[in-house]
């Protein structure tokens, strides 16, 4: 049933927003591995990941695999892989799935650009699947593109809400205890059954705990565990951590975990998963503007009702002649939103240009970035026949932006000559920006809404 680590799956060059997350926060990581348990002036420790993508979804009611379902177009399981890219002393991930997914998974890998990814055949259960991934970190043939870690992460494929604080906390207490893993609070009482389906008996639940992911385990304890556990254990078990007090006697360390740490189980929990991620890019908004002082003076005004009107949102201001042709100058640590600024002008040069630098960046590749052309018109100087050209101008050129996983949004702003007047539309404007940048709605695309 299994082969080994799939060659050919790792991309020549990491993704967009991969490869710029290492840094001050790769040092500090490394600094702490490195310290977990080890002797003075050792190596950062080698840590791999397993994660079994495997499963047939059956909970989820639906003919795709919960893995490879979309939220916002993009497969679940590529949300999890960019989750474990940004520990960047993970050296391997290996991904275990079944034979008829193998090319699927291999796409997803190319297209998102994800990096140091293997692939495994993945068994006809969980257990045995992770045996899998483990085996191919096991094996030492020469040709072989991994190598045995000394701490090995295990994860579900459907959990990609944790950051990279968990991962060190379960890495750095399965160095010092052997295996380690996530846990949270119970939620419902666990109750038992008699067999005449009458209550049997009920668990304090103050004194248990939920088993989250991840867990991670010293690779040799947790490979010699499977390598020792019955058939049983491999057909019918799904705790990892009973693994290893089972048959190595390692009792492992609980470290309590947040909320975020939930399972995309059920279809609705595809649902939950969008908000959250909408949510989370929706955290930061750019204004792009001329630098002509006119220009400068309304995006600012814009900037600070914006400000005022959204908690918890990082709004600032860039003029894009700065930036030249590199996106990176205006794009605050990967933002996806976007306002363009156009002062007393229907035309979308500045927008164009703001398009062409996001095109060319590729930051749309695993997100849907929202630009919104922003365009202020004193509407008693403007004819009804100029907005239409800009309508229909906008929607053909949005058609062309969504291939490109961009959402293109038209608003115009009445500039009036009244400040009072003036600040009563930029609040309007502001509402609607927010409402575009939050929703995410492709069937808006192209419109050219008015404040």
């Amino acid at each position: 049933m299994e082969s080994g680590p799939r060659g050919g799956s790792r991309p020549a060059e990491p993704g967009p927003c991969l490869s710029s997350q290492c840094g001050a926060d790769q040092a500090a990581s490394a600094s702490v591995l490195s310290a977990a348990g080890a002797e003075p002036g050792s190596r950062t420790l080698a840590v791999a990941a397993v994660l079994p993508a495997g499963g047939c979804g059956e909970r989820m009611g639906v003919p795709t695999p919960k893995q490879f379902c979309p939220v916002l177009e993009r497969p679940l399981i590529s949300y999890t892989l960019q989750a474990l890219e940004r520990a960047c002393w993970i050296k391997d991930v290996v991904v275990v799935v079944t034979e008829e997914n193998m090319q699927a998974m291999e796409n997803i890998i190319q297209k998102y650009k994800h990096k140091s990814i293997s692939l495994v055949e993945a068994g006809v259960t969980r257990h045995r699947s992770i045996f899998n991934g483990l085996r191919a970190l096991a094996d030492n043939r020469l040709n072989s593109k991994l190598s045995k870690p000394e701490v090995v992460i295990i994860h579900d494929a459907v959990r990609p809400f944790f950051d990279e604080d968990i991962l060190l906390k379960v890495v750095t207490a399965a160095k010092e205890h052997g295996a380690a893993g996530a846990v949270r609070p119970l939620v419902s009482t666990v109750i038992s059954p008699s067999a005449d389906g009458c209550l049997d008996y009920s668990l304090e639940r103050a004194r248990h705990r939920a088993s989250e992911m991840p867990q991670a385990f010293l690779f040799d304890v947790i490979y010699e565990a499977y390598q020792q556990c019955s058939d049983y254990d491999l057909e019918f078990g799904t705790e990892c951590l009973q693994l290893a007090l089972k048959y190595c006697h390692i009792k492992a360390k609980l470290v309590e975990g947040s909320p975020d740490l939930w399972k995309v189980t059920y279809k609705r929990d595809l649902y939950a998963a969008e908000s959250i991620i909408k949510e989370r890019i929706s955290q930061e908004i750019c204004i792009v503007m001329d630098p002509k002082e006119n220009e400068e003076h309304i995006g600012h005004l814009l900037e600070e009702i914006l400000k005022t009107e959204l908690n918890h949102v990082q709004v600032t201001s860039q003029a894009l002649y700065n930036a030249g042709s590199d996106i990176q100058q205006i794009n605050l640590e990967q933002c996806y939103n976007f306002v363009c600024v156009n002062v007393k002008t229907p035309d979308f040069r500045e927008t164009q240009k703001l398009l062409s630098m996001l095109e060319e960046s590729n930051f749309s590749l695993l997100y849907p970035i929202v630009v919104v052309s922003a365009h202020f018109l004193d509407f008693k100087l403007v004819s009804p026949s100029q907005k239409m050209e800009s309508l229909m101008w906008i929607r053909e050129f949005a058609k062309e932006m969504r291939k490109k996983n961009i959402l293109l949004y038209g608003l115009l702003i009445n500039h009036s000559q009244d400040e009072q007047k003036l600040q009563e539309n930029l609040r309007q404007g502001a509402i609607i920006i927010t409402a575009l940048i939050k929703e995410r709605n492709s069937a808006l695309i192209g419109q050219l809404l008015v404040a």
